[in-house]
């Protein structure tokens, strides 16, 4: 039996930024991937999504050309082509990970594996299909997570769809079924809504977007719905049925039930963590709710097993996954590095997009906590008029005393840029006055923060 020194099951962005930091630090590091380097965030999520996107906000800056003095005519959707792009934007980076792991030095084997008792790893191989033995000194389950579904729902890859699955779909449907309106379900809302499909998203919950601020989910609800969306919160589907290519479903709202029937219907209502099958309870490992138990420094309940990434806890978030892939290889190689949750931003792709940092109010008003809250239109920013982006609003929460930051929420076109400031800031325990002390380049849209710090003081400059 093969003896490894660092094995990490799983290659995504908790997986291969770990066995790149490990190797860094003197580690002898081996990935076993089952499908592709760079995981679900590369192949089939954040980056092939946000290729698309990227397509649905060319799409509107050309129909809107005219304000800017330019006329053009002739736009055509070819959405086959879309998704081209999209899927060759991800070849290309998953090539870019394959010569990452070269550079480092980490073996690469390509297979399901499966933990077994007594440190040991079955490897069934991609290749041939053989299944073998390893033992390891380390192991990291990087493992991610998988789309959830629910009741009858089976994707088919044409008319019902996951969120991996309609990354591939290249016939644009007239009229889309999205269920859940959270980070998944809103950007795919936004992109084929955008694109002239006739859009209905549903969520059970009071709000779109139901992490985030109120006031930025309602706002960005407003803008939705006057594009045409058609939106459903507090609501929930009942059973799906398929019959001659057509979705039919019944959605439960507060007035009453409502028929639909369209063309697809997308299940966006989260992820379940890929322990299934994984040896987890076979070795004794602590789970809860399918994550596996770790502490900040990413150790489960049995020495040498550690766990990173989706796969661990929420938030479910590729910079988190990525950031504990870093702890947890500094933390088995001897380094005193540990995992803090207390700032963590969180960002979704539509347009106007939304980012936040911290606190929102309701979980400020839940824990009793004093705080003022400060909101400044974009409007107000010279280059967002300049640039013809001024939707949306930041809003700045602080302590009312000593003017230090409890949260950020943006909601603009450029809101995922934005927010690294207010991370910064954050991680720095920085105050109201820092902030203002701050001399911002003009124009910049990162003049929002400073004006909504001014106005937080009573100083507003521009507002």
């Amino acid at each position: 039996m093969e003896e490894k020194d660092l094995v990490i099951i799983g290659s995504g962005p908790a997986g291969y930024v770990a066995a790149i930091r490990a190797s860094q630090l003197g580690r002898k590091v081996t990935i076993i991937e089952k499908e592709n380097l760079g995981g679900t965030c590369l192949n089939w999520g954040c980056i092939p999504s946000k290729a698309l996107l990227k397509s649905a906000e060319i799409y509107t800056e050309i129909k809107n050309a005219a304000r800017f003095g330019i006329t053009v005519s002739g736009v055509e959707i070819n959405f086959q082509k879309i998704v081209d792009r999209s899927r060759q934007v991800a070849r290309s980076l998953g090539q870019g990970v394959t010569l990452l792991m070269k550079k480092n030095n980490v073996e690469v084997i390509f297979g399901t594996a499966k933990l077994l008792p007594q440190q040991k790893i079955s490897i069934t191989s991609s290749e041939d299909n053989k299944t073998y033995e390893i033992s390891f000194k380390d192991v990291i389950i990087a493992t991610g997570a998988r789309p959830r579904l629910v009741g009858n729902f089976t994707p088919n890859g044409e008319s019902l769809h996951t969120s991996r699955t309609i990354l591939e779909c290249r016939t644009q449907p007239k009229e889309l079924l999205v269920i859940g309106a959270g980070a998944i379900g809103v950007e795919f809302a936004y992109l084929f809504s955008t694109l002239g499909t006739k859009v209905t998203l549903v969520e059970m919950q009071d709000q779109i977007l139901p992490l985030d601020d109120t006031d930025v989910a309602n706002e960005l609800q407003k803008i939705f719905t006057r594009r045409g969306m058609v939106i459903k919160t507090s609501s929930k589907v009942g059973e799906i049925s398929l019959t001659n290519g057509k979705v039919s479903t019944t959605i439960s709202t507060p007035k009453g039930d409502v028929e639909w029937t369209g063309d697809a219907c997308l299940m966006a209502i989260g992820v379940a963590p890929n322990t299934t099958d994984l040896g987890c309870e076979e070795v004794g490992l602590k789970l809860e709710r399918g994550f596996i138990n770790v502490n900040n420094k990413m150790e489960t309940n049995l020495p040498h097993y550690y766990a990173i990434g989706d796969v661990t806890r929420p938030p479910l978030l590729a910079h988190k996954a990525s950031h504990e892939a870093i702890v947890c290889a500094e933390s088995l190689c001897g380094l005193n590095s540990t995992m803090s949750y207390d700032n963590i931003p969180a960002c979704s792709y539509c347009r106007p997009q939304v980012a936040s940092i911290g606190y929102t109010e309701k979980k400020l008003q839940a824990e009793n906590i004093e705080y003022k809250s400060t909101k400044l239109p974009y409007i107000a920013i010279g280059k967002a008029q300049a640039t013809a982006e001024t939707e949306g609003f930041i809003k700045l929460l602080s302590t009312p005393n000593d003017d230090k930051i409890l949260g950020v929420h943006i909601l603009h076109p450029q809101a995922a840029e934005l927010i690294a400031e207010a991370c910064v800031l954050r991680k720095m325990n920085a105050s109201i006055s820092d902030i203002i002390e701050t001399i911002h380049a003009h124009p910049t849209l990162s003049e929002g923060l400073l004006e909504v710090a001014s106005s937080s003081l009573g100083n507003p400059m521009n507002s």
